[in-house]
């Protein structure tokens, strides 16, 4: 089920670089995006501002509050719906001519059906990108001063500390069912976050293990035609 928040004129953003393969920023002005699973106003502000007509579907109203306030502080217009990735019958098939989603594909245990829902609200030949976080580097830890992996490989699911549960994805599961929902794989690219200078970041933290594990990319994958 999907609940409409507001439509409405849009908070501040991060640097350019976590929209990787910025390629995808080229030639949005005029274009339908949807902003998948990626409340916060990051994102859709980027887009808006460079002219696109974005939508944003998170479960989280809370998340897509920053996507409001990010509307109102620079003066866009953006769509806000309150949904499950899992479900998109609220939007229209073939509404959108990109579809862009971040790492939250973590957060469901299968990814079939979110690439299913995504083939179907894009126009022929349009592009999803979406993240994922690399299966072999899912369950490691800072511990004793090292990073650390602390899970069997078979093991798919761990709870973080805030009592959230994220999911392995295999690397068969992500580009095999790329490919059966009707996608053509088009380019692959690591997450440049290892390249950004943070000096005194605090061993075990994100951006630390950013820096020195890495493990998440993004692809880019392109709809065949209807």
């Amino acid at each position: 089920m999907c609940y409409y928040i507001e439509r409405g004129p849009g908070s501040t953003f991060s640097k350019l670089d976590t929209l990787y393969p910025t390629a995808l920023l080229r030639d949005v002005a005029g274009k339908d995006v949807l902003c998948l699973a990626s409340g916060g106003g990051q994102q859709s502000a980027v887009f808006a501002l460079l002219g696109a007509r974005v939508t944003v579907v998170d479960l989280s109203e809370g998340q897509l509050r920053g996507d409001r306030i990010a509307a109102d502080h620079y003066g866009y217009s953006v769509t806000l719906i309150q949904a499950d990735m899992r479900d998109l019958s609220c939007l229209g098939t073939g509404s959108f001519d990109l579809v862009y989603q971040p790492e939250s594909l973590a957060y469901v245990p299968d990814v079939h059906a979110v690439y299913t829902e995504v083939a179907r609200v894009l126009r022929p030949h349009g592009r999803y990108r979406v993240s994922h976080e690399q299966p072999t580097v899912f369950a490691v830890e800072w511990q004793d001063g090292r990073y650390c992996i602390t899970k069997p490989y078979a093991e798919r699911a761990t709870q973080r500390p805030d009592g959230g549960t994220e999911f392995r994805h295999y690397l068969s599961d992500i580009f095999n069912g790329l490919l059966s929902a009707g996608f053509l794989v088009e380019s692959l690219h690591e997450a440049p976050y290892y390249r950004q200078t943070a000096p005194q970041v605090t061993p075990g933290s994100w951006l630390h293990q950013q820096r020195y594990v890495a493990g998440n990319f993004a692809i880019v994958a392109r709809k065949g035609a209807a």
